[in-house]
């Protein structure tokens, strides 16, 4: 008789269930810069002692401890889930270095398991991960947080089983996501990025209520006291289970930690100089050059920081609200764009502190500003390309530059002449449709500094026969309105990575527009811009993905949603000499919960 020996790896692969290979780390592009047996991320101080105290200060207002619901999703405590200061309470199966474009390392997964097409993700749970109260982290915490969130949550974080054919729990530990044809190439990361939540001790019934109670995390921190819109505070949990665990080394280094809430910036900034609060980021370069003159810079009890992050500019802008019928023809934004006199508003309200921005993307390899479309590119584009202006798409394109007086005749006249090709002239000194209505519309901003770069903006416009009108609202009004797209023109800043993904669908798809709560601050509905976000996410290497970035950052400035402002490569913070902070500045620039208490050292 014949005796046939089938090797294992066969034997697997004629089944159909060959295993992937465990993974600490996962990147969206080539591989984790770390290896397995990585201590610590590099821009952290690992040998920092725990203690002390930090209070963070922020204008707005709270009334809600859960932020993964629409409802007051802007007035959720800062702290629970942070970009900014941590999530202190709720954890994500994994944690980002700031460091690389878009990696991920182990958290409440310890481990990754996916194929070369990213057809499916496993996340092996680390064994020691606890909640707060003691009970362990689950594969059925998991699956009840993605469709807790499907049925309850807002978005983004509603739409992520959209994408899923199976989810299942693999073995004790493990939970299997298999995807169906809707994901793409960054799907298994942002699902490394998705918080999870204890089934134990939530009631689906309620959980799309606003709450002040205390949940429960696996976090560094509980919530220790909470003073419904002026104040949250956390401490440190002594039995964290994931304290030791390379990712969080260096991190979380309070005992305590206080969000302090303000009704206007003047007021916090007061706050900061009496030494109530700790840090003070800042943004304005005439407040940071002339406003730090009281004793306690002179003696040395504050100190003030300047970071260089290697970013992109990012896009600060006043943003077009296209849902409005004034603002549906690019020629018109175009026009109005031109308007705009950067060299006076540079000069006199910024000391010249500025550069302008010309690509969502600049001062990075994904940027168009300054380059021309190559063969990849082209290829990419097809028939897109026609609706990408010529000087765009040859890389000549630059942003007019001024005589710096707010009314340049030069660039007036040919802000005119776009305005023209959108249906409006000047009549009797009022810039007019065929009807004989003015062009009017309103500026919205949230705080003084907002307002006064719409006044000079006002000012031009008002020299060709536009009429606009500013509102400043209070931070609750303006969040309600900005929630449901009520409003004419805002000033919005979008933040650019090295790594542009999903958060795309959210600001610039179609489906994004009438998605109450979404970044569609512009109400763009191009299909052409849809498949330009898909080309991104679905790019297999760093060329093709440069190609793609570059080809939709032509298609947004063709566009004219933005009306570009300006950008500074720094990063200004002013700090209480008794917080520190590690001197290595990663890729992403400073991060917060890497500071410490020097008096607990």
């Amino acid at each position: 008789m014949l005796r046939i020996v089938v090797p294992l790896v066969l034997s697997l692969l004629l089944c159909g269930t060959v295993a992937a290979e465990p993974l600490h780390g996962i990147a969206m592009h080539g591989e984790p810069a770390l290896p397995a047996d990585y201590k610590h991320f590099p821009y952290v101080n690992p040998d920092v002692k725990k203690g002390g105290k930090i209070t963070y200060g922020v204008v707005g207002t709270f009334d809600n401890l859960n932020p993964f619901i629409l409802k007051s999703m802007r007035t959720t405590a800062r702290g629970m889930w942070d970009p900014d200061y941590g999530n202190l309470v709720y954890e994500s199966l994994m944690q980002r270095s700031r460091d690389e474009p878009f990696t991920l390392y182990g958290l409440l997964a310890e481990t990754v398991e996916w194929d070369d097409d990213r057809s499916f993700i496993q996340f092996n749970l680390n064994p020691k991960a606890k909640w707060a109260d003691g009970q362990p982290v689950t594969p059925e915490d998991v699956m009840f947080t993605f469709e807790l969130m499907r049925d309850k949550g807002r978005v983004p974080f509603a739409n992520r089983l959209n994408v899923v054919a199976k989810m299942e729990k693999v073995g004790e530990h493990s939970v299997r996501f298999t995807f169906n044809d809707k994901a793409d190439r960054e799907t298994p990361l942002i699902f490394g990025l998705f918080p999870v939540l204890p089934r134990h001790a939530i009631d689906p019934a309620t959980f799309d209520r606003s709450s002040l109670t205390a949940p429960v995390g696996s976090g560094p921190y509980k919530v220790k006291t909470v003073k419904p819109g002026e104040s949250i505070t956390y401490e440190r949990d002594p039995n964290y289970w994931g304290k030791d665990i390379p990712a969080k080394v260096g991190t979380d280094n309070y005992d305590q930690i206080t969000v302090q809430y303000f009704l206007q910036e003047t007021t916090l900034f007061e706050a900061f100089k009496k030494g109530d609060v700790d840090i003070y980021p800042d943004g304005n370069p005439g407040h940071w050059a002339n406003a730090y003159n009281f004793p306690a810079v002179t003696s040395g009890v504050v100190v003030k920081d300047v970071f260089t992050p290697k970013l992109p500019s990012g896009m600060l802008g006043f943003v077009f609200n296209t849902r409005r019928p004034i603002f549906a023809d690019p020629k018109v934004r175009e026009g109005l764009s031109l308007v705009f006199d950067f060299e006076w508003a540079n000069k006199n309200l910024y000391s010249g502190a500025y550069k302008r921005t010309q690509s969502f993307w600049q001062n990075s390899e994904l940027s168009s500003f300054g380059v021309p479309a190559n063969a990849a590119e082209l290829a990419l584009l097809g028939p897109i390309k026609d609706k990408i202006a010529p000087e765009i798409l040859d890389g000549t394109y630059k942003l007019p530059v001024t005589d710096g007086s707010g009314r340049d005749r030069n660039v007036l006249k040919q802000a005119v002449e776009q305005l023209k090709q959108g249906g409006y002239t000047i009549q009797g000194g009022k810039m007019n449709d065929a009807s004989g209505r003015q062009l009017a519309f309103e500026i919205m901003t949230q705080n003084a500094d907002q307002e006064k770069l719409a006044l000079a903006y006002q000012r031009s416009l008002q020299t060709i026969g536009i009429a606009v009108s500013i509102r400043t609202v209070d931070d609750s009004q303006y969040q309600s309105r900005t929630n449901s797209f009520d409003y004419d023109m805002i000033m919005k800043s979008y933040t650019s990575s090295l790594s542009p993904g999903n958060e795309q669908l959210g600001r610039w798809s179609s489906a994004a527009k009438t998605r109450e709560g979404s970044d569609s601050f512009a109400g763009a509905a191009d299909p052409d811009l849809d498949a330009l976000i898909d080309h991104l996410l679905r790019a297999r290497t760093a060329e093709d993905f440069t190609a793609a970035v570059r080809s939709y950052d032509r298609l947004l400035l063709s566009s004219h949603y933005v009306l570009p402002l300006y950008h500074m490569g720094q990063q200004w913070v002013a700090r209480s000499k008794r917080i520190g902070h590690p001197d290595a500045v990663p890729l992403y620039g400073y991060q917060l919960p890497l500071w410490w208490d020097t008096s607990a050292q």
